[in-house]
């Protein structure tokens, strides 16, 4: 909105004979102004709204009844603070400052809608997901198979609007991956709309499978929104694309801002969710950021790249997959449950070794950050 404003009111001051007066609004052009305004707006927005959020779920009692499966193993305490009572669905303060702030300072076009869209589509399916454990006071939610079909119909749409599109079919046809300056698949339609859909899809269950621990899922998001919002602009900026030898896609420059309003919303929510959490943000907010910053990827035609970004991410949905894989396989061969992991997800194995909840943390966080050094790395090494 406050491009379009600014464009308007220097228009008309232009037809006044006032052009002068007004051209310091020039600045609402520039992506990098609008980026690291939409990340300010964002990051206020949650600082303000969070305590009132916060109260009106504990007013709903939107609050977790149930105590969380980390919490005790075989009638082990894994945990000192039992977590219930905690507001869950706060992803709803994060979704309503991204798209409020998207709303004002991006230049919209047919990427931000989809990137906007998608978000708020998969918070409702988080949404559900958490109202289903609030109303049951049980963890289990809606059928893992229900959300799965949901992401897989939304990812296949976005797949097949992609490439449908003159403007996008790139995206879809041509498969690029990190540290290749060319495409290695070229005319792989199939190819393409898998990968699509694998890497919204797993993007989206990574960091739901990864929001185990206080701060843990929004900080790692926070970390590699702000490798997205670099790689946004590069893909956007064709003279910095060409230079770099990275794909350029029209429009991309606009996700920067949307990313910045996500970083900005993150760290904002990050206030609130670290240890100890006043706030979960629940499904709510981890379907709908994971499956953003998979979107992300695909747009700026470097879905793989989100595999380095989000090694953490990827690390906890591996260690769930390893896990329930080598279970099945030994019960099947040898007739007995074998485990790789003492709990799984991954972050739920250090628990049991007896690690504080605030050291497993930062610790991810510390990887996190080599993983978006690495991420960033694969634009110059090609």
């Amino acid at each position: 909105m406050f491009y379009y404003l600014s464009q308007y009111v220097m228009d008309v001051a232009a037809e006044q004979g006032l052009g002068e007066v007004f051209s310091p609004l020039r600045v609402f052009r520039y992506v990098t102004f609008r980026s690291a305004g939409a990340a300010v707006t964002a990051l206020l927005l949650s600082l303000w709204l969070g305590p009132r959020v916060i109260v009106w779920l504990r007013q709903l009692r939107f609050g977790q009844g149930y105590q969380d499966r980390a919490e005790v193993d075989g009638g082990k305490l894994v945990r000192r603070r039992d977590k219930r009572g905690t507001p869950i669905m706060g992803g709803l303060l994060i979704v309503m400052a991204i798209d409020l702030t998207a709303l004002l300072w991006a230049q919209w076009n047919s990427l931000v809608v989809l990137s906007l869209v998608s978000l708020i589509g998969l918070a409702g399916l988080g949404f559900y997901d958490d109202y289903a454990k609030v109303t049951q006071q049980t963890s289990a939610g809606v059928r893992a198979r229900v959300k799965v079909a949901v992401q897989v119909l939304l990812a296949l749409f976005i797949a097949v609007y992609l490439w449908r599109t003159p403007a996008t079919e790139k995206l879809v046809t041509e498969v690029m991956v990190p540290f290749w300056k060319h495409p290695v698949l070229t005319g792989v339609v199939p190819a393409g709309i898998l990968l699509t859909v694998l890497t919204i899809v797993g993007s989206s269950n990574a960091v739901n499978l990864t929001d185990g621990l206080d701060g843990l899922a929004i900080g790692c998001t926070v970390i590699v929104t702000g490798v997205f919002v670099i790689l946004t602009y590069v893909a956007g900026h064709a003279r910095i694309a060409q230079y770099l030898q990275v794909p350029y896609v029209v429009g991309a420059s606009e996700l920067t801002v949307v990313c910045a309003a996500m970083f900005g919303a993150s760290l904002g929510f990050l206030w609130f969710n670290c240890h100890p959490a006043e706030v979960f943000m629940g499904d709510t907010g981890s379907l709908a950021l994971g499956g953003v910053l998979g979107i992300m990827a695909v747009l700026i035609h470097q879905p793989l790249v989100l595999l380095i970004a989000g090694g953490v991410f990827v690390a906890e949905a591996a260690s769930v997959m390893i896990q329930v894989s080598c279970f099945k396989y030994c019960k099947r061969r040898y007739g007995v449950e074998k485990r790789v992991f003492l709990k799984t997800p991954l972050h739920h194995h250090f628990e049991m070794l007896g690690w504080d909840e605030a050291k497993i943390v930062t610790r991810f966080y510390i990887l996190c950050v080599l993983c978006g050094v690495l991420a960033l790395a694969s634009l110059k090494i090609r």
